[in-house]
């Protein structure tokens, strides 16, 4: 029934009977009511646009797909290759979006093809607006055609963003978008680029699996880039995304934005920090280096799988912070089978000493446990009443704390 609503509703928009408007004032009521089932986990895998931007083709997405592959990152639960945006060429005269000629001469299809051959997953990226961010055409007043465009092509992923949207409201242009994706038959996991204006973590629940909930990214933990007001830092983006925290749950995450591991803006131990902070906040771990040229410091980071584990228990909860004392912060994180993921942050410039009691675990005083040093990859034995650790310079040490 979903595949014959949404070639109607194609059929319809081509001969010119309707409007993406008016088919979401009508669809929405119907098809947007529950979760669709996606992301019961954090999503992970890559996404072209923090070391690429819009200098992306096909032959870089094939070679991440190879090298995701080879490098064991698939094996580690890396699952989606998402094109960003300027993959896009001009509509064709039925109005449906086509790929850019020169950057994907095969086409999309085939690349989607090659990527799930690979025993992958493929995404692409979209806007709300007229113009994506790169000024490439965007979805409004077509978003039912290009949902079921991409449910041809065998996309998996949608990233949706929000550039040239003018005074369109976000819950609505969300909703529309949803409803298409849904209409088109094809499970498509949601990402809503919006920056966490409008507080989706408020209403999109049933809308969208993941929301950003900041500004984007800047590839570095601490120093603000003056020439770049709307970009954050890992730091700024932790302290915003951290209060969120009641909102997050399986099928519908907070999104602090994609992983800057291995972009050359930090030092090794503020890439460890970062990637131990979005685990512990639950985000999807959507790489953004250069896959294929990666060194061996970038892969031990992206390839722990302890702290992977910590970022997709399925108990689903999203981590906060638990205790702070000037730049030195303790978190917590529940996970499933009453365990603990405990973190010890350093925010400062001088190697600090860090305590965490059972009271900020939130088990009595005399509990007994046993530890794992998730960096170390080291069982720590058995532990009682407090855990402490000498913390480097914008470093973190993280624990797996097991009654």
């Amino acid at each position: 029934m979903a595949r014959l609503l949404a070639s109607l509703i194609v059929i319809l928009m081509a001969a010119g009977f309707c409007s993406t408007a008016a088919l979401g004032e009508t669809t929405q009521e119907v098809v947007n009511k529950a979760p669709n089932g996606l992301a019961l986990t954090p999503p992970m895998g890559w996404n072209s646009w923090n070391k690429f931007a819009c200098d992306v083709n096909e032959r870089t997405v094939r070679d991440t797909a190879d090298a995701m592959v080879s490098s064991g990152m698939r094996d580690a639960g890396y699952q989606y290759v998402v094109i960003d945006d300027c993959w896009q060429g001009p509509r064709d005269a039925n109005g449906f979006i086509t790929a850019d000629a020169k950057k994907f001469p095969s086409g999309i299809k085939a690349l989607a093809d090659y990527v799930h051959s690979r025993g992958l997953k493929f995404g692409i990226y979209s806007d709300a607006g007229r113009l994506t961010c790169g000024g490439r055409p965007a979805s409004q007043g077509h978003e039912y055609q290009d949902a079921i465009t991409y449910a041809r092509w065998g996309v998996d992923y949608l990233k949706y963003d929000w550039c040239s949207t003018g005074d369109r409201n976000a819950q609505e242009a969300y909703a529309v978008m949803a409803d298409a994706l849904r209409a088109s038959g094809r499970p498509i996991v949601f990402s809503m680029c919006e920056w966490g204006t409008a507080k989706p973590w408020l209403w999109a629940k049933n809308t969208g699996n993941l929301w950003r909930t900041t500004g984007d990214i800047f590839d570095s933990f601490a120093t603000k880039d003056p020439k770049r007001d709307w970009a954050h830092t890992v730091l700024q983006i932790v302290d915003l995304n951290e209060p969120l925290w009641p909102f997050a749950g399986p099928g519908h995450w907070n999104d602090p934005d994609m992983l800057e591991v291995g972009n050359g803006g930090m030092s090794p131990t503020e890439y460890r920090a970062h990637f131990s902070l979005w685990a512990m906040m639950a985000a999807p771990l959507m790489a953004g280096n250069d896959v294929a040229h990666m060194d061996d410091t970038t892969k031990s980071i992206l390839l722990n799988k302890d702290v992977i584990a910590v970022d997709q228990d399925t108990l689903g909860q999203q981590g906060h912070r638990a205790w702070k004392d000037g730049d030195s912060e303790v978190w917590v994180k529940p996970l499933s089978g009453g365990a603990k993921a405990l973190l010890l942050l350093n925010r400062g410039e001088t190697p600090v000493t860090i305590r965490a009691s059972a009271d900020q675990l939130g088990w009595p005083a005399g509990v007994r446990a046993t530890v794992r040093d998730l960096w170390a990859h080291k069982d720590l034995g058995r532990w009682t009443g407090s855990i402490e650790a000498t913390v480097e310079p914008h470093g973190v040490a993280m624990f797996r704390v097991a009654p």
